[in-house]
């Protein structure tokens, strides 16, 4: 918001390409640290996987949580994005089960990064966490229509269901793969009788 009789902000000036390119060299750095140690990983170790100094790392990331809040949203995003792609490769049943798939596997492996990205009490966070599951709905919302028009699940299926009982099932598993084999069984429930 601008001041009454105060200069207008500064307009924002795009990232130079060589810091895009370090935020990105960081991001995945601690996109596979995490992946492995968890998100109590040392930031000190995000910045040498990364090839980089302490300095860069906080220039870019200031907090813990800044690193977490960006590592996360690359991870919702990405599972997203999945969607259109596996929508083009397979029929709406098929595409729909794949993306629950990858989303089973999501909830699965990346509980913790989740519960450290939304711990505390800080508001922006808990909005944060629901934009992503907005985004993580709105995606199998659309995915399950096609399935339902193509005749491929149950008609009285209801996104919020499937969802919860999807990431019941990856909560509750022991691992990504026995969250997968429930998933397998569960798909014959929501798909029509024969």
């Amino acid at each position: 918001m601008t001041k009454v009789g105060g200069p207008p902000p500064a307009p924002r000036r795009p990232r130079r390409a060589d810091a895009a390119r370090n935020a990105e060299l960081l991001l995945a750095a601690a996109k596979e640290l995490f992946a492995e140690y968890g998100p109590d990983v040392a930031l000190d170790e995000v910045a040498r996987q990364a090839g980089l100094g302490n300095a860069t790392l906080y220039r870019h990331f200031p907090t813990r949580a800044d690193l977490l809040v960006a590592v996360y949203a690359d991870e919702v995003a990405e599972l997203c994005r999945g969607a259109a792609a596996l929508s083009d490769l397979h029929p709406p049943g098929d595409a729909l089960f794949a993306w629950l798939d990858d989303f089973v596997v999501h909830v699965a492996t990346k509980r913790a990064l989740a519960l450290a990205v939304t711990e505390g009490p800080e508001q922006p966070r808990s909005e944060l966490f629901e934009r992503w599951h907005g985004s993580m709905r709105s995606t199998a919302d659309g995915l399950l229509a096609r399935a339902r028009a193509a005749g491929a699940v149950r008609t009285g299926i209801a996104v919020g269901d499937l969802l919860a009982l999807v990431s019941g099932a990856a909560m509750t598993a022991t691992d990504a793969d026995h969250a997968r084999r429930l998933l397998r069984i569960m798909r014959q429930g929501f798909e029509p009788p024969a």
